[in-house]
């Protein structure tokens, strides 16, 4: 059972890595400029499963949250203000 755990922790490596790479290419989320919400970042990377029951596209930003959160931690990214877009330190 430990290679889904193994592969789990690749997969959300990868999705840290992708969610970085498009704030790297977008004007947007550079130093200093404005910022990106998150529910464009998280539908332009291709999180969106789209509308479910109990599981609408804004529940489904949840997980990106935490991502960005990581991403944070790293001293990658900073949000711009308490409900505001994200952006590149």
């Amino acid at each position: 059972m430990k290679q889904f755990e193994e592969r789990g922790n690749r997969l959300r490596s990868e999705a840290k890595a992708l969610v970085f790479e498009f704030m790297c290419a977008s004007e947007q989320c550079q130093p200093g400029r404005e910022g990106m919400r998150l529910s464009p970042i998280f539908r332009a990377c291709g999180f969106d499963w789209g509308e479910y029951r109990k599981a609408t596209s804004s529940n489904q930003q949840y997980w990106v949250v935490a991502l960005m959160r990581e991403l944070e931690s790293e001293g990658k990214v900073e949000r711009v203000s308490e409900s505001g877009p994200w952006r590149l330190r």
